[in-house]
């Protein structure tokens, strides 16, 4: 379903902005099954994070056994004693941070990657309907940008949030074990910090929610710009798309810029809490050393946890900001894993006969796309081909006759009615069963990024090199095939655009003659080749369609004329049928549309 480019972007927007807010942190529960299998290393991680944690705590009762007795002249002997457990304390610390963020690090990338896997592998086996309301930039943005949000937080944010917090616990401890009085001082200024970083906490979140939908408007702007460079310079379109791409990047900068100022303004807060907390400890704890209350090294003691606690609490609200932004790109993520497809399989699905024969019969079929309920797009239509017949679908745009192709490749399900494939209904079989025994031949053929054999192959992934010649072949492709640099192994480029059109309709052909499958469906399959080219693949054609069913799509009247049944439809019914002579001596649709075809090839030949 083509899109504009506005359409497309104005689509991505829609969309985002009809996200709900993750307002807690129960979106990343979705990551758990992705977690589970990695309890080991997520166990080695805690393990070196509470060591590592344990050696920080243990600096300061150390630094104040230095201070107190360290420095006495009477002990200047054992003074080895007090700096020796300071090195090994700093020794562990170094060891078990290093496994910790090694193990941290390759968990985020592990589960990211599986993640990744995850909802590509859900997404492209959703059905059309999911992609009439979701698009493809969309889907995309979610994939990299929100995963990347992810990885930031299973990487790296979630391992310092779980380390601020056991140091937070213990310098807490150790502070009311440490002093009474000055602990009473932390915990006032730390009331003070804590609400301002709650506030400034929210409006973050809305804005880091914000500046993921521009990236996804940009991302979007561009994945269908460059989907169709070609038009653009056509038109020359090229400094007014500069100017809509160049004002959405700029639109995510703004959003980037409010919410990068947020950020550094709640980080001066709460550096400057910090300062002041630590300012406010040495005034009050210096009076009471003065007054003989208190040992020096008690002080620092004191001193260190107090600085450990509050640096603690600003580097959590930091990191809180990165766990919500994760949050809500947990949701996102989970909105899309959750999604079900339309069409899936049974739970005990019926089994085609082998081999195949290719009966296809449509019983008062009626359909209407999930886009336009209120217009049928097949209104009781009922058809029936026999094993081995050829049938050409006919009539004007919105006829019905692409729908034909989409029921029966079970990409939507009809509303009432059925489609039976060999007398079995297609809804109690697999689609990927039944999509086995079906070649495709697009009127605008999909090339993929790889080599020509690559794209052949890609209708029996398993076949050999000759049967892929075979198959080019019969298509009356190898000619053009053979000319290139490396032949069969000639890379193509993205959608095969260093291609003719004729040359990447041959290789869709050549696919489906690969495929050799019962079932046969034609989209004009030789609406782009010249005159000669078309001969040649009509002779491929003919000897492929030869005891298999074949549908044909035709919108050029003279490819079907030698065809026994024409199957004329017009606003999702069938309305004549027949061969090409009868239905022109019959009049009605199909006499119209031949003399407005042929009468215009004369006036053009002449």
């Amino acid at each position: 379903m083509s899109q504009t480019g506005a359409e497309f972007a104005s689509e991505v927007a829609r969309v985002a902005a009809g996200r709900g807010k993750s307002r807690s942190l129960k979106p990343l529960r979705t990551l758990a099954p992705f977690l589970s299998p990695y309890r080991l290393s997520i166990a080695i991680a805690a393990f070196a994070l509470i060591c590592s944690s344990t050696a920080s705590l243990l600096i300061p009762p150390a630094v104040r056994t230095m201070i107190d007795h360290g420095f006495n002249r009477a002990m200047a002997a054992q003074i080895d004693r007090y700096f020796v457990p300071l090195i090994a304390i700093a020794g562990a610390l170094a060891v078990f941070t290093a496994i910790r963020f090694y193990f941290v690090s390759w968990l985020g990338e592990r589960v990211i990657a599986d993640i990744r896997k995850a909802v590509f592998d859900h997404v492209i086996g959703l059905t059309p309907e999911f992609f009439e309301i979701t698009r493809t930039g969309e889907v995309l943005s979610r994939l990299t940008a929100d995963t990347t949000l992810i990885q930031t937080v299973v990487g790296s944010s979630a391992s310092v949030a779980a380390r601020n917090l056991v140091m937070l616990t213990g310098a807490f401890t150790m502070l009311f074990i440490t002093s009474m009085k000055l602990t009473s001082l932390v915990l006032a200024i730390v009331v003070v910090v804590v609400i301002p970083l709650i506030l400034f906490g929210r409006w973050i979140r809305t804005l880091s929610r914000r500046s993921q939908d521009r990236i996804a408007d940009t991302s979007a702007r561009a994945s269908e710009v460059l989907n169709a460079v070609q038009t653009v310079q056509a038109f020359t379109h090229e400094n007014y798309e500069r100017a809509q791409f160049g004002h959405a990047v700029e639109k995510s900068f703004d959003i980037a810029v409010l919410r990068t100022r947020a950020r550094a303004v709640m980080t001066a807060f709460a550096i400057a809490a910090v300062a002041f907390c630590i300012v406010g400890v040495f005034w009050i704890g210096a009076h009471d050393v003065v007054a003989g209350r208190m040992t020096p090294g008690t002080l620092m003691q004191f001193a260190l946890y107090a600085i450990i606690f509050v640096t603690g609490m600003g580097a959590l609200s930091e990191t809180w900001g990165d766990i919500q932004r994760a949050a809500g790109a947990a949701e996102r993520l989970s909105e899309l894993l959750s999604t079900e497809p339309a069409i899936a399989a049974p739970a005990h699905p019926l089994v085609l006969p082998e081999p195949a024969r290719g009966r296809v019969e449509f019983r008062s079929v009626m359909f209407h796309y999930p886009s336009r309920p209120d217009q049928a797009a097949l209104n009781g239509l009922s058809l029936e081909i026999a094993p081995g017949e050829a049938v050409a679908l006919v009539g004007p745009s919105g006829a019905g006759k692409s729908t034909v192709f989409q029921l029966l490749l079970r990409f939507y399900a009809p509303q009432s009615g059925s489609i039976l494939f060999d007398g079995l209904d297609v809804s109690q079989l697999d689609p990927a069963v039944l999509r086995k025994h079906i070649a495709l031949v697009p009127q605008d053929p999909v090339i993929f990024s790889g080599t020509i054999a690559d794209n052949i192959r890609y209708g029996r992934p398993d076949a050999n090199s000759a049967a892929v010649r075979r198959a080019a072949e019969a298509a009356a492709a190898s000619e053009f095939i053979e000319d290139l640099p490396q032949g069969y192994d000639t890379p193509i480029g993205e959608r095969g655009l260093n291609l003719s059109g004729g040359q990447r309709q041959r290789l869709a052909i050549a696919r489906a003659i690969l495929r050799d499958a019962p079932l046969l469906l034609l989209d004009e399959a030789t609406s782009a080749l010249d005159a000669e080219n078309e001969r040649l693949v009509q002779t491929g054609l003919n000897n492929l369609m030869a005891g298999r069913t074949t549908i044909v799509i035709a919108h050029r009247l003279a490819t079907i004329q030698r065809l026994k049944r024409i199957v004329v439809m017009d606003q999702g019914r069938i309305v004549a049928e027949g061969s090409h002579a009868e239905l022109v001596a019959g009049g009605g649709l199909y006499a119209r549309l031949a003399d407005l075809q042929f009468s215009q090839g004369m006036l053009l030949a002449g």
